[in-house]
């Protein structure tokens, strides 16, 4: 910038719908904190947060993410917290009927989560996010030893949880 030059930032005090929003991504934070705490996997975790938040029940959540965790079955694929979040998207948006129609929310919804999640934590496939391929069972003795599923994958549940809460109070 020449000499005697500035740049003005705008401020904008928080909205009071900021606020809210804040405030109910830290209380999904805490509670998918303590699934995780409690043993369930982390695709189970953002899973049974969500659709305890939207008043979904089913004998199937979260049972039905068990094999979701660890990048898909414990192979390093697709990270569990957003399978377990694209997974909520479905039971919140999804349909039971063969329509494409009815399934585009879920789709576009399921679109956005995926994109903000993978900007924001710069992959959306396990083995990079947490640094080793849990596929190899060396490298998944090296997890379990180095307890990496306690010190990493919270941060991506986190990350999961947020990003929903975000989607805006009239879309999620």
């Amino acid at each position: 910038m020449p000499n005697g030059s500035h740049k003005t930032y705008l401020y904008r005090p928080p909205l009071k719908t900021d606020v809210i929003l804040m405030n109910q991504a830290n209380s999904l934070n805490e509670t998918a904190t303590k699934h995780l705490k409690d043993g369930y996997n982390c695709s189970q975790s953002v899973l049974l947060t969500m659709a305890e938040h939207w008043k979904c029940k089913g004998e199937l959540i979260p049972k039905v993410a068990t094999a979701f965790g660890g990048g898909m079955a414990l192979c390093g694929s697709a990270c569990g917290a957003l399978t377990g979040g694209l997974m909520a998207i479905g039971i919140k948006y999804g349909t039971n009927e063969p329509s494409s129609e009815k399934a585009a929310r879920a789709y576009e919804l399921g679109e956005t989560f995926y994109r903000r999640f993978e900007k924001q934590n710069g992959s959306v496939m396990c083995r990079e996010l947490i640094g080793l391929d849990l596929s190899d069972i060396e490298q998944r003795k090296k997890a379990r030893e180095e307890h990496v599923f306690g010190k990493k994958c919270p941060a991506f549940v986190k990350s999961a949880i947020e990003i929903l809460a975000a989607l805006s109070p009239d879309k999620i």
